[in-house]
């Protein structure tokens, strides 16, 4: 009765108004009398009317700049993806994309596409919101900096950055002299010329930089303490005199700027000591409270707007504003990451790649036209690399460090990246670099920033070491060293109880290493010690339960598969074990680990479906990153498909070929150390036509008589392997398991593949 009611109600509603509407349209058109209405009669006018309305719709401004952001994203995030392939930052890649888009290529060779993607009216929309971006990308920079370092920064750091700022900024000045006549825009003094020239060769790429250090895995040395605290203190002073550099330039004279600077000064006191307590203590609020309120976060951002919005009328650009602003945020990380997490995607991922192709509109290639501008732009990189590079690298061999370490921190501090684009695009806006000098300096941004992990790489070849990230204590252990790979704190905590259960009473003999790996553009330099405490407290406290000391491994990455190759190798470890994650028969992960179906299968029904042939085991038996950790680890490797593993008791080893003896080692490990009970099946007769095996196992029964077994295979069934505990097998064994659509793998423990 209800839904009748309802029905009628609703035709009684859509009926009636429609019907109204209906008449109010029809008298209204007795309104059009007197009126010189315009209509199209025929069918091809209204065609044309169409296409005519709808050519007006994607000129709109609106319109067009939707268009511009998807094809700048689009392209800005090909070209990153494949400088990254090729070990470079990705911002390499962005800039050369913008590059790409703009007269230097796109508007070479197809100048009316170019003219119609980014017409000269539009240019206006895409820099206002390019600036968004960079303001937005300022404040994450600021949050990234750890003032906590600086404070207790050590001597030679100050020494360091103080000179990587001074050397350089002198060696552009006296540049400036030299090209001054030639290069600089009319009606620009020199003082600001050679200013600019100064700030830009002193500018460092705190971000790019940090990223590297983690990447490689020095974050934790000595080194790299002192690398990262010199570029952040190099990264606030630069910053400070660009502010004062700006000054200068928009007052005209150095008496006049003065006014602009005891502004800025005050500005900064009023941040330090009025604004930063305000917002500490806003943090120490609701630090402690599971959700931060909408109202809170509104603050933090209108703090973040109105600093940018003084520093900008005081005329030391919005971006000091923002940058000032990350860097009085809280000391508290749940502020910091509800922040970046908020901002950071949309600045670096939307706005950012805007920022990049509007530079490279303005960067046109084609203006170093001759041999001579190409020797000046090849002078400009010189004088960059001799007071960055060298520079550095001076100051820290005359404050003690070795040749080596020198040149690493000349080489890093040499990274100029985003940050150099940033100086160059402010120095363009105030009329103070000229169309050519502004290529010439993108280039040589681009030329630096490249450099950098090529020269770190020749340093390491030249000295013959590599960046130390294997723990002193394993290098000195010889006998029997595992390193555990996890990503996943569960898996970690299995793979630890599987490794000790190999070495439990060897202590003295034996060390267990915990490795946690993390995509690099996923870390901060500001959290990282914390994020470093948090991934390794579970493994920690599962390590202190099992009285297994452990060391540990914490990077930053963007190439995983290599790198636990790479330290398997350099630590010299016996084994490595990594985790592939569910059981193979799990739900979703079947498409994952097996290359299965994506449908979710129920084990049960798993013999039916072998009868289907539909495929189920057609593909790889891996996923494609352990794949690759197989492919690229010459050290035995253990991969581990996890059911909830807690106790390793029960083992059932399976030995199908000659080539599986050496699963027998294994076995041997787990019955000495663990007491583990272990079944061994032997497929083809080899325990006892096979001399090795037939000895190992006549051992193993003398010294362990109740710990060892073999088991024929018809004697190989669902339920005694539901009541072990882990299944070991050969990774040739198991592939061809797999391959053979082996029933009775439904519904079995814990299996750990072993490749020698």
């Amino acid at each position: 009765m209800r839904n009748f009611k309802n029905s009628l109600f609703y035709i009684f509603i859509t009926g009636g108004f429609t019907y109204l509407m209906y008449r109010i349209v029809e008298e209204g058109k007795l309104l059009e009398v007197g009126r010189k209405i315009v209509s199209p009669s025929s069918e091809d006018s209204q065609w044309v009317q169409f296409l005519s309305s709808l050519f007006h719709n994607l000129q709109h401004p609106l319109a067009l700049l939707l268009f511009q952001i998807i094809t700048i994203v689009l392209v800005a995030r090909i070209f990153g993806w494949i400088f990254r392939k090729i070990g470079q930052p990705s911002v390499i890649g962005e800039i050369i994309a913008g590059i790409v888009l703009g007269p230097s290529l796109f508007g070479q060779y197809l100048p009316d596409m170019k003219e119609a993607l980014f017409p000269i009216a539009s240019l206006g929309n895409l820099q206002l919101l390019s600036q968004i971006g960079l303001i937005l990308f300022m404040f994450v920079i600021g949050m990234e900096l750890d003032l906590k370092v600086l404070k207790n920064k050590a001597n030679e750091a100050v020494v360091i950055s103080h000179a990587s700022i001074v050397i350089p900024f002198a060696l552009g000045i006296g540049l400036s002299y030299y090209i001054y006549h030639q290069f600089a825009p009319p009606g620009i003094e020199f003082l600001s010329f050679s200013l600019f020239m100064g700030i830009a060769m002193s500018i460092t790429a705190f971000p790019v930089l940090a990223r590297i250090v983690q990447e490689r895995g020095i974050h934790k040395t000595r080194l790299g303490t002192i690398v990262i605290t010199c570029a952040a203190a190099d990264d606030i002073t630069a910053w400070c005199l660009l502010a004062a550099v700006i000054a200068i330039v928009k007052a005209g004279s150095f008496v006049s700027s003065l006014y602009v600077i005891g502004l800025a000064v005050a500005y900064v006191l009023m941040m330090l000591f009025v604004v930063k307590p305000f917002l500490k203590r806003i943090g120490e609020l609701y630090a402690k409270k599971e959700n931060i309120k909408k109202s809170v976060v509104a603050i933090f951002f209108l703090t973040l707007i109105v600093s940018s919005y003084l520093t900008e009328i005081i005329g030391i650009h919005a971006l000091f504003g923002a940058f000032m602003t990350g860097v009085i945020m809280p000391d508290i990380s749940k502020f910091r990451n509800v922040f970046i997490e908020k901002v950071e995607d949309v600045s670096l991922i939307l706005l950012l790649p805007l920022f990049f192709v509007f530079t490279g509109l303005r960067t046109e290639i084609g203006l170093i036209n001759e041999p001579y501008l190409w020797k000046v732009t090849g002078f400009i990189i010189l004088v960059a690399v001799a007071g960055k590079f060298f520079g550095s690298a001076l100051a820290a061999r005359f404050v003690g460090q070795s040749w080596r370490d020198s040149l690493t921190i000349g080489a890093l501090m040499n990274t100029r990246g985003l940050m150099e684009l940033v100086v160059l695009n402010i120095g363009y806006e105030l009329g103070v670099l000229s169309p050519k000098v502004f290529t010439m300096m993108v280039i040589m941004a681009l030329v630096t920033t490249f450099m950098t992990g090529p020269a770190l790489d020749i340093i390491n070849f030249i000295f013959k070491t590599k960046d130390a990230i294997i723990p002193s204590e394993v290098k000195k252990s010889s006998d029997y060293n595992i390193l555990i790979s996890f990503g996943n704190n569960q898996k970690g905590k299995s793979l630890l109880r599987l490794a000790n259960s190999l070495i439990k009473k060897q202590p003295d003999s034996a060390n267990i290493t915990a490795m946690h790996l993390t995509a690099s553009d996923e870390m901060h330099a500001y959290n990282l010690e914390e994020y470093e405490k948090e991934t390794f407290e579970p493994i920690v406290k599962e390590s202190r339960k099992l009285e297994q000391h452990i060391t540990t491994i914490f990077k930053a990455t963007n190439d995983m598969e290599t790198d636990i190759a790479d330290i398997a190798h350099e630590g010299k470890y016996d084994l490595v074990l990594v985790g592939l994650g569910k059981s193979i028969f799990e739900g979703t992960i079947l498409g994952k680990v097996l290359g299965f179906t994506t449908r979710i299968i129920n084990p049960d029904r798993l013999l039916d479906k072998f009868k289907g042939k539909e495929g189920l085991f057609e593909n790889s038996p891996f996923d494609d990153r352990t794949r690759l950790i197989i492919s690229k680890t010459k050290t035995p490797l253990g991969v581990l498909i996890d059911k909830d593993l807690h106790q390793i008791d029960k083992v059932f080893v399976g030995i199908y070929s000659v080539g599986d003896v050496f699963l027998i080692d294994y076995a041997q490990k787990l019955i000495y150390n663990n007491n583990s009970h272990v079944t061994i099946l032997d497929d083809n007769g080899h325990t006892k036509n096979n001399f090795i095996v037939e000895n190992a196992l006549a051992v193993l029964e003398q010294n362990h008589p109740d710990n060892i077994e073999v088991l024929h295979p018809d004697k190989l069934n669902k339920p005694f392997l539901a009541q072990q505990d882990l299944i070991v097998f050969s990774l040739e064994t198991w592939k061809k398991l797999v391959e053979e659509e082996a029933s009775w793998l439904t519904d079995i423990p814990s299996v750990l593949i072993i490749k020698p």
